[in-house]
């Protein structure tokens, strides 16, 4: 059970995603959430380094879509300089948002990732969907009050990781 809270990667930021690596393995798209993944909750709109980065991602063939438990408001705003695919309200963890997502894209399972900052919405949604699930450092200690909550318990999962880590190596 534990291991479905386990991430395919653990890296510090979205900058650190290898767009070569990826299409080597076959990565068709990307799903991103929104909030402490690419900005902090509280900033609006994608910086240019972001702006930059889904372009880069995109002319390799890449396909983005966001993911977010956030409001159409939130995202709608966020996605107007991206203008890629976008799903607001996705009740992550739950698989509907991830079914939508990879029809969206006309991609399989195999063909798509995650990238988000929470382990028991992005994380564990995605391995149960059964799509590889990239973690992210959040940007900003600040969070919503629900997600505050969690993030002890993301921390206690993040060094039983670490830990099956170094056995596995």
């Amino acid at each position: 059970m534990i291991k479905k809270l386990y991430p395919t990667q653990y890296i510090q930021s979205i900058f650190d995603l290898s767009i070569e690596t990826l299409i080597q393995e076959g990565i068709k798209g990307i799903i991103f959430d929104i909030d402490n993944t690419l900005v902090p909750y509280d900033v609006a709109e994608p910086t240019r380094e972001i702006i930059e980065f889904f372009t880069q991602i995109q002319e390799a063939g890449i396909q983005i879509t966001l993911v977010s438990n956030n409001t159409e408001d939130r995202v709608l705003k966020f996605n107007e300089k991206l203008k890629v695919l976008a799903l607001h309200k996705a009740q992550k963890p739950l698989n509907r948002s991830f079914k939508k997502a990879l029809e969206m894209m006309r991609c399989s399972k195999d063909e798509v990732i995650i990238v988000g900052d929470q382990i028991f919405t992005d994380v564990y949604g995605g391995n149960c969907f059964g799509i590889q699930t990239y973690l992210v450092v959040p940007i900003s200690d600040k969070d919503e009050w629900q997600t505050k909550v969690k993030r002890g318990l993301e921390r206690q999962v993040i060094k039983c990781y670490k830990k099956w880590l170094e056995k596995q190596a």
